[in-house]
């Protein structure tokens, strides 16, 4: 207070001018702080949203089922192609090889928790791709029991009870899709029917007007 000026109105004002400037450098400092705190906080949430988004969709892969066949078939479509020739079968289906598009699937799911996982989750997927690389079949239930603890601690959630039985899962089963085929045939189906029925109407149109020119010879008529 001994710097400020109040003996003449020039000094008032010159004071209070210093005491605006330095309020408005303030102000303008602290929300340039603020600025740059909420888009890091943004970023940092935008990248932990997109690492979740990824790990639960590979969590949904590699444990999406609980019965059936739980392992990783590691074989190549060349190599069933091979075991189908051996075997003596000529007709091998390719768009039914199930085991095969499960693979792909795992594949995939491995690749993103190797980019994104954590310590324990990149091992785990690391170990994996090697045996499947090695022609070896894998298991993924302790992979995804490390992505269910990590997704549920990331999102708040309290941990699975340990006294909880839980059947160990496996890859999800691939849905089956429609061929083009039944479409193609329900619109023949339906083009036709359509075809028949201008056909009935032409008829129809051409009686009708060949018994009105029947009707205008016949002088009776």
């Amino acid at each position: 207070m001994r710097g400020l000026d109040f003996s003449s109105w020039q000094g008032l004002l010159t004071t209070l001018a210093g005491l605006a400037l330095i309020t408005v450098i303030g102000v303008g400092i602290r929300l340039l702080v603020m600025q740059t705190v909420q888009e890091r906080r943004a970023r940092e949430n935008r990248q932990i949203n997109e690492r979740l988004r990824t790990l639960i969709a590979a969590y949904k892969v590699l444990g999406g089922s609980f019965t059936g066949a739980l392992e990783v078939d590691p074989r190549h479509l060349r190599e069933l192609r091979a075991q189908a020739r051996e075997a003596g079968d000529d007709a091998f289906d390719e768009g039914s090889d199930r085991a095969r598009r499960i693979r792909d699937a795992v594949e995939a799911a491995l690749s993103d928790i190797i980019l994104l996982g954590t310590d324990e989750q990149v091992r785990l997927a690391a170990q994996a791709a090697a045996d499947l690389a090695a022609g070896r079949p894998i298991h993924t239930d302790a992979l995804v029991v490390s992505l269910r603890d990590f997704i549920r601690s990331v999102l708040d959630l309290e941990p699975v009870p340990s006294s909880l039985p839980i059947p160990r899962q496996g890859p999800a089963r691939p849905v089956a899709s429609k061929g083009k085929g039944e479409g193609a045939k329900g619109e023949g189906r339906q083009g036709g029917g359509g075809g028949a029925g201008g056909a009935g109407m032409g008829a129809g149109a051409g009686m009708g007007i060949g018994s009105a020119a029947d009707a205008d010879r016949d002088p009776a008529r």
